[in-house]
């Protein structure tokens, strides 16, 4: 099994289980004698590719990062001035190298488990409490992708929370000044639901005809600002709903939209601290009005209170959750940008209300200056009113313009033939506004003459007023904030987080190192072609590499979740069958143990969704899928599979079930979020898949970052090659290209590097070897624990493939404790619990993944053994379930330090379960959190904290 290669090899990092003796120990556990028999057995003859993966041989860690180097001394940095939703911006050296650049934040898990999640909690709702207050809206989420989906998130909001009878059923309208890229997102999904959108000058009116939302942008992508005041009065006056996308610095000077009548207001918080990152990932945001917020899509941080009355954060409204809602969702969002939400809060919190007014009123001065010069040369102003941004006409001369520019080290944005844009922000100077002027034949910057904001657009109001964006101004202050907030975390690089289907794996150091180089993270998405050759070479080359390893024509990396890529998938078959004349294939056949956002996605790509049942033994029913495929024969569209199941097991019936699929005229989705149990074994576009997404966040080790950024390419077969994901940012897409999915070209590249350098530190060989490892270890864990906790189900031989689902049900019928209370007890052992109640409800779902080494898969096993002797503890009568440890975990050291301790457990069996805990203890800052309480009493901003030390208030 040990990976053949130097001592030092990355793969030898890589893999936890690298020494023979500890792979011996767990092949001894499961009965065999070698980890390629456990495989064979295993993994499915029909599937298992032929020939080894054809990639470049491993790389050590000090060749990846000269690779790096060169690649990035092939984009040519500037200064960024093309706007467009995308602004260089200053991140806080304090910040970067303490939240972006620290693993205890950018390895962190989604805050499912609130009572580990603590501080990245208190970020996020930092991050909404700066949202709301900035936007003048009451409730903010926390987050979305980027500004353009985040816009088509709204429109579909509006969609389905306007009750008027005559205007729920109107078109949407958007304003002809939105960014280009948000048009062309909110048109795709339009056409693949069936709605109509109009594209207008919204300041000289609203079209006539029935209207069910509009959206404005403040500033518009010209610059333009103007009062939206007597628009959004008329759309409300015709029973339509209003959407505002707003650049939030801009809204430290400008009346907010909610101060303006707007329902929702939407955007990107790119520009607070977050780098360009050649597009992504940035946080964007969306408030609502009062009364809106269970229709709001993506997450929302709360205030509840733990088991002893005291104030705790958490996920609020749950069951708004995508995977719960399954086909009856609204949306596919199920990650966010988290990691870059926080810093966002951050930047906020580092700056404070006046130090983000002083940024705003600089650059706006700068482009007042820089419009005083212009206009003083006699170059004309598309709009007199603007923030940061100016449209400048230059009949004939644009392309001379942009050349003068780039020549002193300046990208402008070309508009047309005769007009050119320039965005200042944080980072310009005078002497740059003095080389743009010079451009555009113009002389040197002066002094500003004019172009203040009208009266009617200025901001009166108050924001970030809460002690948190006033307290933290020198950087000791705001570097021991930081760390008190992930103290409070359970993060990777404390323990194993052995989750089911979200593959936790090493994000190596060497990985993560090149984000944050200015040759890559300084890149303006739009700059031309010939400044970006080193990310576009390692854009290709990393898409080439996943085309290779998962057996398909073509790969996207555009896709910046795993839900969009999901969405894009669907929309490439769409397109597909309707290039075939096909439109009546609508309905998409799928498993009842899918992942909740595949039957999401379907039906916002104007899919109509069939459960197909499954089987006792965690299979699809065959019968039932006979009968569902004979029922819609006519009108199957495709089948979303999850391959392994998310039952833990490979089925060796997929190849019959692509088969049975493909005579009925339709297509196969293979959802690759369980890559990480086929890399170099079975290729899903060689054993029947037409198309699949895959998870960079989970098998190619993008950090999750508390439940984001990700990235989901998407693979497909040649013949849906033409319907892969186009460029937002083209009037009409490139030829034998389709919808765009994301706001850039590239998505959220910013990331990339990091599983390109993955790729090319394993190697085929490495890649092989470590998915042979995740099976050893999910195999291991299933053998040790199966007579304390029943494996639900088992493939061939008995066996699982990179996770096992711990059966708890029977346990619960018979002592009351649940899978809950082991996920909350494991909390004392200092772990992560694994994923709980899916896709079984009372079950738990176990990842140990390939980069645990075995004294921490014990150390776990230990946790659940010593866990299953507490629940027989309750079988006998020791103590009742409500009285147990399991049901009061997890257990603070305030609780167990308490002088009034009157529990029927000890104290030790509270705090050090196991003997070794008394040397490495993590203490939860809180006890178990009641969910059901913050959702009847909705907080969703920064409270201040003292207003719930009375129970009877919080209640209130």
């Amino acid at each position: 099994m040990t990976v053949q290669s130097t001592p030092t090899a990355f793969a030898d990092r890589h893999i936890g289980a690298r020494r023979q003796a500890d792979v011996d120990t767990m092949l001894k556990a499961i009965g065999y004698d070698s980890v390629d028999g456990l495989v064979e057995v295993a993994v499915p003859d029909s599937i298992r590719q032929e020939t080894a993966l054809k990639l470049q041989d491993a790389l050590t860690e000090v060749q990846v990062l000269a690779e790096l180097r060169k690649l990035a001394s092939k984009n040519k940095t500037a200064v960024q001035m093309i706007g467009q939703g995308y602004y260089d911006t200053v991140t806080p050296p304090v910040i970067r190298r303490n939240i972006l650049e620290a693993p205890a934040w950018y390895t962190a898990y989604t805050p499912y488990q609130p009572e580990i999640s603590q501080g990245r909690l208190e970020a996020l709702l930092n991050f909404q409490t700066m949202v709301q207050d900035l936007t003048g809206l009451p409730v903010a989420n926390a987050s979305l992708l980027d500004e353009a989906t985040a816009v088509a998130e709204a429109v579909l909001l509006m969609r389905r929370a306007n009750k008027s009878k005559t205007a729920k059923d109107g078109k949407t309208v958007l304003d002809a000044d939105l960014l280009p890229q948000t048009i062309a997102i909110v048109k795709g999904r339009a056409e693949a639901l069936g709605f109509e959108v109009e594209v207008t000058d919204l300041s000289a009116g609203l079209p006539d005809g029935e209207i069910n939302g509009i959206v404005l942008q403040q500033p518009g992508v010209s610059g333009r600002v103007f009062d939206h005041t007597a628009v959004i009065a008329d759309a409300k006056e015709r029973g339509a709903l209003v959407t505002v996308a707003a650049d939030l610095l801009a809204l430290t000077l400008i009346t907010p939209p909610g101060e303006q009548g707007a329902d929702v207001a939407v955007g990107t918080a790119q520009r607070f601290g977050v780098p360009l990152f050649f597009g992504g990932p940035h946080a964007a945001y969306m408030a609502v009005r009062e009364g809106m917020e269970r229709t709001l899509p993506g997450r929302i941080v709360g205030v509840s209170k733990d088991n002893a009355g005291v104030p705790a954060y958490r996920l609020a409204l749950q069951t708004r959750e995508q995977h719960i809602r399954r086909e009856k969702a609204t949306s596919n969002i199920c990650t966010a940008q988290a990691l870059l939400a926080i810093v966002a809060s951050m930047y906020a919190v580092y700056h404070g209300p006046e130090g983000l007014k002083a940024i705003a009123e600089t650059v706006h001065g700068h482009a007042r200056v820089l419009a005083s010069a212009l206009q003083k040369a006699g170059r004309e102003l598309v709009s007199e009113t603007f923030f940061d941004t100016l449209t400048v006409r230059v009949p004939g001369k644009a392309e001379k313009v942009i050349a003068a520019a780039e020549a002193r080290g300046i990208n402008l944005r070309l508009i047309d033939a005769d007009t050119v844009g320039v965005s200042v922000d944080e980072t310009t100077t005078p002497e740059v506004l003095s080389a743009v002027a010079v451009a555009f034949g113009a002389g040197p910057v002066g002094h500003a003459a004019g172009f203040e904001l009208p009266a009617s657009v200025v901001r009166t109001s108050d924001f970030l007023q809460h002690p948190v964006f006033n307290t933290h101004r020198s950087e000791t202050q705001l570097l021991r904030y930081i760390r008190k907030l992930s103290d409070r975390d359970l993060a990777l690089d404390r323990t194993m987080i052995p989750l089911g289907s979200c593959t936790m794996k090493l994000n190596a150091t060497a990985e993560m190192e090149a984000i944050s180089w200015p040759e890559f993270a300084s890149i303006h998405p739009f700059a031309p072609d010939h400044q970006t050759a080193g990310w576009r070479e390692l854009i290709e080359d990393l898409e080439a590499d996943l085309t290779e390893i998962t057996g398909y024509d073509q790969v996207s990396i555009q896709p910046n979740a795993g839900s969009q890529g999901e969405l894009a998938g669907l929309l490439a078959i769409r397109g597909y069958h309707h290039s075939r004349g096909d439109q009546q294939r609508t309905v998409c056949l799928i498993p009842a143990s899918a992942h909740g956002t595949n039957a999401a996605s379907a039906v916002l790509a104007g899919m109509k969704v069939v459960v197909v049942a499954t089987a006792a033994d965690g299979t699809i029913d065959h019968a039932d899928l006979t009968a569902k495929i004979e029922a819609n024969k006519d009108v199957l569209s495709c089948i979303m599979i999850t391959y392994p199941s998310t039952h833990g097991v490979y089925d060796a019936d997929v190849r019959d079930v692509c088969d049975a699929i493909h005579a009925a005229g339709g297509q196969v989705y293979v959802d690759g979020a369980n890559l990480n149990a086929l890399v170099g074994l079975a290729q899903p576009g060689k054993f029947g898949g037409d198309v699949s997404h895959l998870n960079l966040h989970k098998t190619f080790c993008i950090p999750h970052g508390g439940g984001g950024p990700g990235v989901g390419p998407v693979a497909a077969k040649a013949h849906l090659a033409p319907f892969m994901p186009g460029d937002a940012n083209k009037a009409v897409h490139e030829e034998g290209h389709g919808v765009a999915i994301s706001a850039s070209r590239y998505g959220s590249a910013g990331v990339l590097p990091i599983s390109w350098a993955y790729v090319k530190l394993m190697g085929g060989q490495g890649l092989t070897e470590a998915t042979k490892s995740a099976l050893l270890a999910a195999n291991y864990v299933a053998s040790r624990l199966d007579e304390h906790f029943p494996v639900l189900y088992t493939g061939e031989g008995g066996l699982v493939a990179h996770e096992c689902i711990l059966d708890l049900r029977e346990l619960t019928a018979r002592t009351g404790v649940t899978a809950e209370d082991v996920a909350k007890r494991l909390i004392d052992f200092g772990f992560h619990a694994p994923t709980l109640a899916f896709p079984v409800a009372g079950t738990l779902m176990v990842e140990p993944t390939e980069s645990e080494d075995l004294a921490e898969i014990d150390r776990f096993i230990e946790a659940m053994i010593t866990i299953r002797a507490e629940i027989e503890q309750v079988a006998g009568g020791d103590f009742t379930v409500e009285k147990s440890p399991l049901r009061n975990a997890p257990h603070t050291a305030a609780a167990v330090v308490n002088s009034d301790w009157d529990r029927d457990y000890p104290r030790e069996q509270a705090a050090f379960p196991v003997h070794h805990l008394k040397q490495d203890k993590y203490f939860p800052p809180v006890g178990r959190i009641d969910g059901a309480a913050g959702d009847r009493n909705l907080v969703c901003s920064c409270p201040p904290l003292e207003a719930f030390e009375n129970t009877a208030d919080f209640e209130n």
